[in-house]
């Protein structure tokens, strides 16, 4: 939940990337949530979510899905989630293991202007476990989610931390160009996806089928 004296967005990620394992897959929503790990962590195995609100935490259970080898983390926002409830429920039915789900409790919609949410103090690690995630907790300092990290390797199912974060109105400009495709096209190559190859009427191909 939120609490008073909330730590920023960077801090959260300084401790994640301090703590990421060397083959995990990470994708961010929207926003600043994408521009500054850009900033603090870019690699080809992150994917950047433009201008698709609520649709990380989708992708990642997908992504979670098909790459059941490799951790996959997956950062999104108290608003976003409250957009797309549905797919917190889905994560519970479907329940990959090596899905942690990062949620930014700032109590805003921080990616269009900071509109305070309907309900900003909601437990939403208590809806999450009743959702059909366990291993669901409220943290409200890096400390805490340092703690939380380092405890990954002995738990069963995703995983579902809620951080609570102070808003971050000012825009961060990240290092990188963010186009969707560019974005698409560096991430299969990050993670020896065969590109698909479409063609004029339907019915396309994988690169080298």
């Amino acid at each position: 939940m939120v609490t008073e004296i909330r730590a920023s967005r960077a801090d959260y990620y300084r401790v994640l990337a301090d703590n990421l394992p060397a083959n995990a897959l990470v994708v961010t929503s929207l926003g600043n949530a994408s521009y500054l790990w850009a900033l603090m962590h870019h690699t080809p195995q992150n994917f950047y979510f433009e201008d698709a609100m609520g649709l990380a935490l989708p992708l990642a259970l997908g992504l979670a899905v098909a790459q059941p080898d490799r951790p996959v983390f997956v950062v999104e926002g108290d608003g976003a989630l409250m957009m797309h409830m549905g797919s917190l429920v889905t994560v519970g039915a479907v329940a990959p293991a090596n899905l942690t789900v990062l949620l930014i409790q700032n109590g805003v919609h921080a990616a269009s202007g900071g509109q305070a949410l309907t309900s900003a103090i909601l437990d939403l690690a208590a809806l999450a476990r009743a959702a059909g995630i366990p291993a669901s907790e409220n943290l409200a300092t890096p400390a805490a989610f340092a703690s939380a990290m380092g405890k990954a390797g002995h738990l069963e199912g995703p995983r579902f931390l809620v951080l609570s974060t102070r808003p971050d109105p000012e825009v961060v400009t990240p290092p990188i160009a963010f186009d969707p495709v560019l974005t698409k096209h560096r991430f299969m190559e990050g993670i020896g996806a065969p590109r698909y190859v479409p063609s004029m009427f339907g019915g396309g191909r994988l690169e080298g089928q």
